[in-house]
């Protein structure tokens, strides 16, 4: 990847690291510990929030700023109607979910920030992308089956697009990689639009 700066994750996601590498980027994986303070209410709100706090809690707290980096964060949610849902704390909360969203469109949104350093200090760039997913019906046993599996448990909305969950997905409007956990090439868009990347 045409870029001179070291790239920091702040997110130990192994859907996120996959993409990252699949799209030619060399990177760093150093996850935010910070604990998540939501101020705001709409999802792509709420998510650009969250992946600015994790983005510039590397840049501030952890780094050594004497090269050129660039931390990127990200978060990821899954909303249906006005309700967010992140990931499941049981297997009860997992059903929930799941059968809600069972036969309908809803919606997925993932905010990334981007936070690098130039010679006059920090600078950073947050946007959001948005996908519509819609899941086939469910019989309660297939949802009981999946939540069996453990696939659920660590994704936001309780289910993963990339793993044998597919089978239920009847269709998506927007970004696949989103849904998965980064736009990627809204990405990389955003950083050629920010000067992030060396001239070919």
């Amino acid at each position: 990847m045409n870029i001179n700066r070291t790239i920091i994750l702040a997110s130990q996601s192994p859907r996120r690291r996959e993409l990252l590498t699949q799209a030619g980027f060399t990177y760093e994986v150093r996850p935010s510990g910070i604990g998540e303070v939501i101020t705001k209410v709409n999802p792509w709100e709420v998510v650009m929030e969250l992946s600015q706090q994790k983005a510039e809690d590397i840049y501030k707290n952890q780094l050594s700023r004497s090269q050129a980096i660039l931390v990127i964060g990200a978060d990821t949610v899954v909303a249906y109607g006005k309700r967010i849902l992140g990931k499941p704390h049981s297997e009860k909360e997992a059903y929930e979910m799941l059968h809600m969203l069972q036969g309908n469109t809803h919606q997925v949104y993932t905010g990334v920030t981007m936070v690098w350093n130039e010679s006059d200090g920090m600078n950073s760039h947050t946007f959001y992308e948005k996908t519509e997913v819609t899941i086939y019906p469910m019989t309660d046993t297939e949802i009981h089956a999946y939540i069996a599996s453990g696939d659920c448990m660590d994704k936001a909305g309780s289910y993963g697009i990339q793993t044998h969950f597919g089978v239920y997905i009847q269709g998506i409007q927007g970004d696949y990689n989103n849904v998965v956990g980064l736009p990627i090439a809204r990405l990389y868009q955003e950083m050629k639009q920010q000067g992030l990347l060396r001239k070919a």
